[in-house]
């Protein structure tokens, strides 16, 4: 028996790696102590990518690996060497996979074709080493930048099968017999519901045309809002360029195929207008049991002038050659599918100028902010340089004015990341 689960939704951890720190060092050499800075750049952390692999059939990996994070980058060495960049992570996905944010929804991209990379992540930069920070006035920096920390982003794997044609209907009326004699596909086939448990794929040719159709497991009435299986596989029919809807025309299941074909209609109607939109051709399944006759007639009679209707018998192959020609006729007729358009985002990026002032429990003026951050990659505490670019950011980015504002007084304690400070007028 089969036991893999299908899996075509999954919510995944990435974090790109992050940037290493500078190196704060001077040349030495015997009987000359002091010849210069000489500390080289943190390296880059590595990235994160997704990778279109037309070998993938679902998202089953990633229920047993959720977390992926790139390389962090090496810190700089002495005599000018630059730390060695993180490496990438890549993560392989099905063709058909959108990535959104986990937060928003929003749709970052979709990995549409075979072999196609896409950078979600950028690792943060390296910081710049002590030598970079020489000037004609300061020629011993004795402090480095630290690299850039990168945060953790939660993402959400949605597979959207790619196919030509959706094969939709009730379950058990032959949906997947019918892919396996149009295609080599090999669905797993017997008389019960929901035999069908993941959509199987299939290359139909058809002389010198060919074309992927999918069988979408059993939909059945509720499908839209949840019940049976259907709900699950509903939006691997948005893809699809033409439906072709089975039923089961005799009635093998002591149902009407009328009502069975209503229903479903209905059913893609209300998960979304632009399935309902798609063009269908009917198959009329099971043509050659007793009582298919009668109701194909009443079929043509309510159906015949707004739908294409073919009567056929999957199992014996009985007018698949129609079916398959008025479905490439179609299909010529229609555009290519097209991948699904990402939405306007951008992960938050910290506004290196923007700040915050709160009173703590203790009565400190607590500054924090994008700018704070900054500050903390490049200020070093026991320098006396770097401490006076510190007091000059603050000042230039009107900090200072803004704490007064707030009632800030002579001798009142001030925090700034890992810097606190009595503040004097």
């Amino acid at each position: 028996m089969d036991t893999k689960v299908f899996t075509d939704k999954v919510k995944i951890t990435v974090k790109a790696g992050d940037g290493g720190d500078g190196m704060n060092s001077f040349k030495a050499y015997k009987g000359k102590p002091a010849c210069g800075p000489d500390g080289g750049d943190g390296g880059n952390g590595g990235g994160v990518y997704f990778l279109g692999d037309k070998d993938m059939n679902d998202l089953l990996s990633f229920r047993f690996t959720s977390k992926y994070f790139a390389e962090n980058g090496e810190r700089g060495g002495t005599n000018q060497c630059s730390g060695k960049s993180g490496k990438d992570v890549v993560i392989k996905v099905p063709l058909g996979t959108l990535v959104r944010d986990a937060e928003s929804g929003k749709i970052i991209c979709d990995v549409y074709e075979d072999g196609e990379k896409i950078c979600i992540l950028k690792g943060g930069r390296g910081g710049k080493g002590n030598v970079r920070f020489t000037t004609a006035r300061r020629h011993a920096p004795n402090f480095a930048q630290k690299g850039v920390q990168v945060k953790p982003h939660a993402l959400i794997l949605e597979m959207k099968v790619i196919a030509d044609v959706g094969l939709v209907g009730f379950p058990n009326v032959g949906k997947s017999t019918l892919l396996s004699k149009i295609s080599a596909a090999k669905p797993k086939i017997a008389d019960y519901h929901f035999t069908t448990l993941s959509p199987n794929l299939g290359v139909v040719r058809y002389y010198e045309r060919s074309f992927i159709a999918a069988d979408i497991p059993g939909l059945i009435e509720g499908a839209a809002s949840g019940a049976g299986l259907g709900h699950d596989f509903l939006r691997h029919i948005e893809r699809t360029r033409a439906i072709c809807h089975v039923v089961d025309i005799a009635g093998v299941e002591g149902r009407d195929p009328l009502e069975d074909f209503e229903k479903i209609n209905a059913e893609l109607k209300s998960y979304s207008e632009t399935l309902a939109a798609l063009p269908q051709i009917v198959a009329l399944n099971k043509s050659d049991c007793f009582g298919a006759e009668e109701n194909v007639k009443r079929f043509r009679k309510k159906y015949g002038k707004k739908y294409r209707l073919f009567p056929i018998a999957a199992v014996c192959g009985e007018g698949l050659e129609e079916l398959l020609g008025a479905l490439c006729e179609l299909l010529s007729e229609l555009p290519p599918a097209e991948r699904i358009p990402a939405d306007e985002f951008d992960f938050e990026e910290t506004d290196n100028t923007q700040f915050e002032i709160y009173r703590d429990e203790n009565g400190a003026f607590v500054v924090v902010g994008g700018l704070v951050d900054l500050l903390c990659r490049n200020v070093v505490l026991s320098n006396p340089d770097s401490m006076a670019y510190f007091q000059r950011v603050l000042k230039l980015r009107g900090v200072f004015k803004e704490l007064a504002k707030c009632g800030c007084a002579q001798g009142d304690t001030v925090v700034v990341g890992d810097v606190e400070f009595e503040y004097i007028v």
